[in-house]
């Protein structure tokens, strides 16, 4: 996070500016915000600014309506499971080192129990000479 008085490293794009780049009227844009679609920042004077991840999500939107023929409410379910599809990898991910973190430990006590071998007190012998 930035101090205070820094510019965040991020780099913003107004409106105009999105608008343009993938050839589409301003209004869309908006129209998405207001279903729901995307969320861009605001400056302080209440400014749509778009991020990288906002464009990306953009992209995906575009790519399912314009080439896939996708509705904005197919775009809607789409975009969600695709979150819930992310953040149950997320959880996977963490199950899977909770796993391998559990396989370790008992690895480890495994090691140590066999190290540990009870040797019978008593005299040496020495190995018969074959």
């Amino acid at each position: 996070m930035p101090r205070r008085g820094q510019r965040s490293r991020r780099k913003y794009l107004m409106i105009s500016a999105v608008a343009e780049r993938f050839e589409i009227h301003p209004q869309t844009l908006r129209l998405y915000e207001r279903e729901g679609l995307l969320k861009p920042a605001r400056s302080a004077g209440n400014t749509r600014l778009y991020d990288e991840d906002s464009i990306r999500r953009l992209e995906t939107i575009l790519t399912l309506t314009r080439d896939l023929g996708v509705n904005l409410a197919g775009v809607e379910v789409i975009l969600n499971m695709r979150t819930e599809m992310e953040s149950m990898q997320v959880e996977v991910d963490r199950l899977l080192d909770l796993v391998k973190r559990e396989i370790l430990d008992r690895k480890a006590g495994v090691d140590r129990k066999y190290a540990l071998v009870k040797v019978s007190r008593g005299p040496l012998s020495k190995p018969e000479d074959g």
